[in-house]
């Protein structure tokens, strides 16, 4: 099982690491520890490569596969046992953190101030869309967040990452913000994200230490997905 370094520290652009594992069926290896992101939570994993003193590997995908983390290489393959240096692509990297972060700034300004649960969300670089749970919406509204959500970011809100015991981490108010609850329950350790003054729950991504580093939010549309479901679309600006 790899070790997820990137749950401790997001700022990690390389790190040292060996091949315990090869499947060549989907030429893919199996790291004791790494610091690409494996997807989820509507962010999408890294890019990068793995090097050792003779070759250079490219990474095009990353993925958990039961309590494996694979790592899907362009060309041929490294040897079990091999050592490596992974090396994160960070300009991607660091915009998906400014990204996921940005998107946990409105969703605590919406829990906030309208006690809108998250029904749906995606992101990509500097751009993501989130669903909520509102009835009523419009232009007025969509102004108001928009204005909320960079005030947020003019704090300077530090972020801080713990990870805690499922029992202890469920005592947190509020700790879920979507409608359904996606933590399995077999899951014995919590990872939370809080913005300090802001916003607290359970999360798995990549995020930068302190609102100031996101940029400027704009929403840049909206739409109603339903009678009770409604999508904002922003984009993320330096």
């Amino acid at each position: 099982m790899s070790e997820l370094i990137f749950q401790k520290d997001s700022y990690l652009k390389e790190f040292d690491c060996k091949v315990i594992g090869v499947d060549e069926s989907e030429n893919a290896v199996i790291l004791d520890k790494t610091a690409f992101y494996i997807g989820g939570g509507g962010q999408p994993c890294d890019f990068g490569v793995l090097e050792t003193a003779a070759d250079k590997y490219v990474v095009n995908k990353v993925k958990k596969k039961g309590s494996d983390v694979y790592h899907y290489i362009d060309g041929k393959l490294p040897k079990v046992n091999e050592v490596c240096v992974g090396k994160i692509d960070w300009e991607h990297r660091y915009k998906m953190m400014r990204t996921h972060t940005a998107m946990h700034i409105l969703c605590g300004v919406v829990w906030r101030d309208y006690k809108a649960q998250v029904t749906g969300g995606d992101m990509d670089c500097l751009k993501g869309r989130m669903d909520f749970e509102f009835e009523n919406f419009d232009k007025e509204l969509i102004e108001e967040i928009e204005k909320k959500v960079n005030e947020e970011i003019k704090c300077k809100r530090n972020i801080k990452v713990n990870i805690l015991e499922r029992e202890e981490a469920f005592k947190i108010p509020d700790l879920i913000r979507t409608k359904i609850n996606l933590l399995p329950e077999g899951i014995k350790e919590i990872r939370t994200v809080e913005i300090e003054g802001l916003d607290l729950q359970a999360d798995g991504g990549t995020h930068v230490k302190n609102t100031a580093e996101v940029g400027k939010i704009k929403i840049v549309d909206f739409k109603s997905k339903g009678k009770n479901n409604k999508r904002i679309y922003v984009e993320i600006e330096d």
